[in-house]
């Protein structure tokens, strides 16, 4: 059995993107505290049936399943990095990742049961339990298991973990997060930190941002780096709305857009910010333009992520 996980913190990282840009990765509203970890399966052909402590209790899944819909980006990735892909029927419209996942018009943000149905899953995977989707196909016996927004990393790995089991790919599972865990481990031993660099990363242009106690902030927390925006002064929720004049007093050595795609942020869009044009950051080049989806999901491209923390955090460090 693997580890319980730890209460579920709920911040609106993907539900700020959509309303700040008009896009957003994966929703992460808020829920109750919750456990996910597989237990033992049942001595049966193919390690089935399966059981997981979800986020919507304990699953039960017969066999192993051949039409799963994901209605979570994040975990489009995961399935398919998992080996997975296969098994995947529909995904939703915003998961764009990797090209070939059978994307189509259903949403996650207003899942619609009906059109989740005609697509005749055997197993669902979501993110959220927007508008009751869990009960509602519960009422017709399609299998879901809710995998919320993780908070920490092991609580990423340990939802790819939950995922192999809960498809039949768990020793691909397995490897993809000894693969993580092995990237960003020498990744973050590689980073200089005697510099002791502060860093922005910016959600949208509200500007919204993420603090030290998030899964983002975490990932940052790796490799050193001081987060501006734990002083702001309503940084409690983890994503605290900034004026651009607490972030221009800090002027941080670094700066990371997660809103490039959605809102064509740049070093030189902030220059045009009032008061930003001589923050550090913009005159030595340390603007960092991330890609939005990748900065907004915590599945195995987390990895990309800590690759592009870790190149701008070098740079930095010799320059």
């Amino acid at each position: 059995m693997r580890p319980v996980r730890t209460a579920f913190a709920g911040a609106l990282l993907g539900t700020l993107l959509l309303a700040g840009c008009g896009q957003g990765g994966d929703t992460t509203t808020a829920s109750a505290p919750t456990t996910a970890a597989p237990t033992a399966p049942a001595a049966s052909s193919g390690g089935f049936p399966v059981t997981i402590e979800a986020g919507n209790g304990k699953v039960t899944i017969s066999k192993k399943p051949q039409r799963i819909v994901s209605l979570s980006a994040t975990h489009t990735e995961t399935l398919f990095a998992i080996g997975a892909g296969p098994q995947v029927i529909a995904v939703d419209d915003q998961s764009n990742h990797p090209p070939e996942a059978p994307r189509t018009n259903l949403s996650g943000f207003k899942p619609n049961v009906e059109a989740i149905v005609a697509q005749k899953p055997d197993l669902v995977i979501v993110s959220d339990d927007l508008d009751k989707v869990v009960a509602e196909l519960g009422k017709v016996n399609v299998p879901v298991l809710l995998q919320p927004a993780a908070t920490q990393l092991d609580e990423a790995y340990e939802e790819i973990a939950e995922l192999g089991a809960a498809t039949g790919n768990q020793a691909k599972a397995d490897e993809v997060v000894s693969g993580m865990k092995a990237a960003i481990g020498k990744l973050a031993a590689q980073a200089p930190k005697d510099k002791q660099l502060t860093y922005y990363h910016e959600l949208d242009t509200t500007p919204y941002a993420a603090t030290s106690k998030t899964f983002i902030g975490q990932i940052y927390g790796l490799f050193g780096l001081t987060n501006i925006a734990d002083k702001a002064p309503d940084a409690a929720g983890g994503y605290p709305k900034l004026s651009a004049e607490f972030v221009a007093q800090a002027d941080p050595d670094l700066i990371f857009l997660a809103d490039v795609k959605c809102c064509q942020q740049s070093k030189d869009t902030l220059a045009k910010r009032p008061g930003w044009q001589n923050l550090s950051a913009i005159k030595n080049d340390q603007v960092v333009q991330l890609d939005d989806d990748i900065a907004s999901r915590w599945g195995p491209r987390v990895v990309d992520l800590a690759e592009a923390i870790g190149a701008a955090v070098s740079k930095a460090g010799t320059s």
